[in-house]
């Protein structure tokens, strides 16, 4: 009997602890999705009081580090939401999201090239096959200088994604600044055949048209831009193009109304009568 009594109270204690662990996890799920919820929302605020208090049933927890990094970020707590990331980072080397958003802050913030595509390299490590951590170091590396390494990294993307859109843009400019211009109006076509909207890409285009004197295509080009988006760099280069584009229309009738005058005076001077 007394073999019986241990059992059962040992079986009703596990079914309590059970009980009690589900509990918990049900609340920590709740709470991770109405925090998630306040982000989506606009409401970082209050998803950064709601993570923080999960925080303190959960301090090991690097997913919910990141959430309150996160809505630090929002906030524009840099310093806080780097704290936040780091503890992640911690508790888990391989977070590969924690990583990522690292990276961003240093590239985007903090203008440390060289410690974002650092932090690149290290999720690429994780995931090599990611087309997004390649494009990401590839960004990194072309804003460093180091041009052959961008170029590198966005050929790597597109091996993996060839529908990747913004990797094509993103290789385009690199060709620019090489001045391999057509090269660099492929790619630049190739992106906008996946989204007919992305600015950057339209803006290279222009440049290289540009380059290889359509000015004609490059002025629809810049006013798909300027319908689209009101930044005055963008009427600013219309307005050039259309000045080189009226300078050459210029040119040309001067050419034409010198000829003609000089037509006119041989003739005269040929005619017996002066007329």
């Amino acid at each position: 009997m007394r073999v019986l009594a241990l059992s059962l109270a040992a079986f009703w204690c596990l079914a309590v602890s059970s009980l009690y662990g589900e509990e918990a996890v049900r609340q920590r799920e709740e709470g991770w999705e109405r925090a998630k919820r306040y982000l989506a929302e606009g409401e970082a605020s209050e998803a950064k009081k709601l993570a923080e208090e999960l925080l303190k049933s959960y301090p090991k927890d690097p997913d919910i580090h990141v959430l309150v990094g996160i809505a630090s970020l929002r906030l524009r707590e840099v310093q806080a939401a780097e704290v936040y990331l780091r503890k992640a980072i911690h508790l888990d080397p391989r977070h590969v999201e924690a990583r990522t958003l690292l990276g961003w802050m240093r590239l985007e913030i903090q203008r440390d090239y060289a410690a974002a595509a650092e932090d690149y390299r290290h999720v690429i490590a994780l995931m090599p096959d990611s087309p997004e951590a390649h494009n990401n170091l590839g960004v990194a590396l072309k804003k460093k200088g180091d041009l052959e390494g961008a170029l590198s990294e966005f050929s790597r993307a597109l091996a993996l994604r060839q529908d990747y859109g913004e990797a094509w843009s993103n290789r385009g400019w690199v060709f620019a600044e090489q001045r391999r211009w057509r090269e660099a109006r492929g790619d630049f076509e190739r992106g906008l055949k996946l989204n007919p909207r992305d600015e950057g890409a339209l803006y290279g285009l222009s440049r290289a048209l540009r380059e290889a004197r359509d000015y004609a295509g490059a002025e629809q080009a810049l006013r798909r831009l300027v319908a689209a988006s009101p930044n005055f760099v963008y009427w600013l280069e219309w307005g050039q193009l259309e000045l080189v584009r009226f300078y050459w229309l210029f040119l040309i009738v001067v050419g034409a109304v010198f000829v003609h005058s000089r037509y006119r005076k041989n003739r005269v001077r040929r005619s017996p009568d002066g007329r």
